[in-house]
């Protein structure tokens, strides 16, 4: 009889959104959601809802709850499956706070005062201004991260000074406490298309763009999102190719194209030959308008009975705290804590 190899373990990776809106966009979807939904098949996959992020600058806590589920219900329609990958909201394990306190203790201030994220977040408004919770929002983050032995951190530029914190207190860490966390790597997975504001193709889209009418809001009336692509920013002549430079308006579009069909933008650079940009917009909408369709309707069935989708996040909470837990009781008897016993094991 031969001995079949036995299956490698899969690297753990995480990630995950803030609900601080209340919709997601078509550039958070091509350019984060659908590498979520593809990581399921490689990866052993954590991914949350950060909603203790979320409340290191201002905001509405009437709004809170309510994006949480929207944000949580969009991932899921998606394409984000509770079954394959554990997936949680942020304050419902409460291990995360936990760590953090635990790592805020052991990163100097001068250390989390070289975050470059915070002074650009406070450029305006100045530091004064600003929670201690945005001051430490990395040793949160890198809480997040070291809590579930990640391997893999999907990160963009922006992000990766606080990658790299996380790695430093992971070292740090291990070399005071003795060996506990998985020093992390960054990774990306594989090219995702940048998707830009349709009035003003040199910006990326976003919730916040100077006009609503540069999105495309992935719970608006489809017919609204056909009329924005319609209305759509091109560029000076009327070929339709493919040339960020001289054609950012046009350029944006076909990116979209290919993301939302697959189709290769060489491909779809040969179908439009000769033709005219209101033919690329008016099939491009109608591309658009059957792929947020059945998502939106989706969301919305999950956003009818909150009472199912909150089973499915405290399902996942669950899953989440098995490692979490495990994790956290390893940080408290190396830090040195005294072990808790209940009432009835001390009688």
């Amino acid at each position: 009889m031969t001995l079949q190899p036995t299956p490698a373990a899969k690297k753990r990776i995480l990630s995950g959104a803030k609900p601080t809106a209340d919709s997601l966009h078509l550039g958070n979807y091509i350019g984060a959601v659908r590498n979520w939904v593809d990581m399921q098949a490689e990866y052993d996959a954590v991914f949350f809802i950060p909603d203790l992020h979320a409340i290191t600058v201002d905001f509405d806590p009437s709004e809170l709850a309510k994006r949480t589920r929207i944000v949580a219900a969009q991932y899921i329609a998606a394409g984000i499956d509770p079954d394959k990958s554990i997936f949680f909201v942020q304050s419902h394990v409460p291990e995360h706070a936990q760590l953090a306190w635990a790592l805020n203790c052991i990163t100097g201030f001068g250390e989390a005062s070289r975050m470059t994220q915070f002074k650009d977040k406070t450029q305006k408004s100045g530091a004064d201004t600003a929670t201690l919770g945005l001051f430490a929002y990395p040793t949160l983050m890198a809480a997040d991260i070291l809590l579930y032995r990640t391997d893999l951190v999907p990160v963009g530029e922006d992000q990766r000074q606080h990658l790299e914190l996380t790695r430093n207190l992971a070292q740090r860490f291990n070399t005071k406490f003795g060996d506990t966390f998985t020093v992390p790597e960054a990774t990306i997975l594989k090219e995702s298309a940048k998707i830009y504001d349709l009035q003003n193709p040199s910006a990326k889209m976003s919730k916040t763009g100077e006009s609503p009418n540069g999105a495309i809001q992935l719970l608006e009336d489809p017919k609204i999102a056909a009329k924005r692509i319609k209305s759509a920013v091109t560029d000076a002549g009327t070929e339709i190719r493919f040339d960020p430079e001289e054609k950012p308006g046009v350029s944006n579009l076909l990116t979209i194209y290919s993301s939302l069909t697959g189709k290769p933008v060489a491909d779809l650079e040969a179908e439009y030959e000769g033709k005219m940009y209101g033919h690329l917009k008016v099939d491009l909408a109608e591309v658009v308008v059957d792929f947020v369709t059945p998502l939106r309707n989706r969301t919305n069935e999950l956003m009818a009975d909150p009472a199912e989708l909150d089973r499915l996040l405290a399902l996942g909470a669950e899953r989440a705290r098995e490692i979490a837990s495990v994790t956290m009781a390893q940080v408290y008897e190396r830090m040195g804590f005294l072990p808790s016993h209940s009432l009835a094991g001390v009688r």
